[in-house]
């Protein structure tokens, strides 16, 4: 299978505008591709390449010079995150999005240039706050990838598997008073790490493999900025 390049995206590209009623021209002043209708007073842009990168933005970016119309275009791809992912980085740059399937010559705008208007999700803004202020010092190393992160919660199930360690079997109302963790019972009784038993109504021991954590994490000290706050 031949290796796909620009110039294989430009037919496809082009019939597409004009079939909106655009005069198509390529490579004009430095411009992949630029478009014009008979009302209209700003081009239209289009800056190409086999596949989405850091040039291929940098160039879009520079070409809002001459117009707003700037779109990128790449070859259709998998991966709907990714997908998203460029749609948004090229919104909040103002930019358009346009994909080419070059087997069919099928074309999709999954968004066009406009002014970005930053929307803060409250939600994800309170679940990270929350995080960062129930968390414990620092535990993990920034740009971890494939290991296990220390977070607020499983700081919380360390000491709670460490106080029942300690002092054996206990009440949940006991471990939250005693080891500072005001959630022990959910915890406990949730056991999303497999480090707790019931072994009788209300109370919890801890099994061996809670142990292991514990050995391997060590149980963090209580923090009076992290021990507060919902599950």
């Amino acid at each position: 299978m031949a290796r796909l390049r620009e110039t294989d995206l430009y037919p496809p590209l082009k019939a597409f505008l004009e079939a909106q009623g655009y005069e198509v021209k390529s490579e004009v002043t430095g411009a992949d591709v630029v478009a014009m209708r008979d009302d209209d007073v700003d081009p239209l842009i289009v800056e190409m390449k086999t596949g989405m990168n850091l040039t291929l933005v940098q160039q879009g970016v520079a070409r809002q010079a001459l117009t707003d119309w700037v779109y990128l275009a790449v070859p259709t791809f998998r991966g709907r995150k990714a997908l998203a992912g460029h749609v948004a980085l090229c919104r909040r740059l103002g930019l358009g999005f346009i994909t080419i399937r070059p087997r069919d010559g099928f074309v999709e705008v999954h968004c066009d240039p406009g002014p970005y208007v930053p929307r803060q999700s409250r939600p994800r803004q309170g679940r990270l706050l929350r995080e960062f202020q129930r968390r414990v010092g620092d535990p993990n190393a920034g740009g971890s990838v494939g290991v296990k992160l220390v977070t607020a919660y499983r700081q919380d199930a360390l000491r709670c598997a460490g106080f029942l360690r300690d002092n054996g079997p206990a009440r949940g109302a006991d471990v939250a008073r005693e080891a500072s963790v005001p959630r022990a019972t959910t915890i406990m009784r949730d056991d999303h790490y497999g480090w707790f038993e019931r072994v009788a109504r209300g109370v919890y021991a801890v099994t061996p493999r809670g142990l292991e954590e514990i050995t391997g994490f060590g149980a963090p000290e209580a923090d009076q900025a992290g021990i507060t706050g919902d599950c």
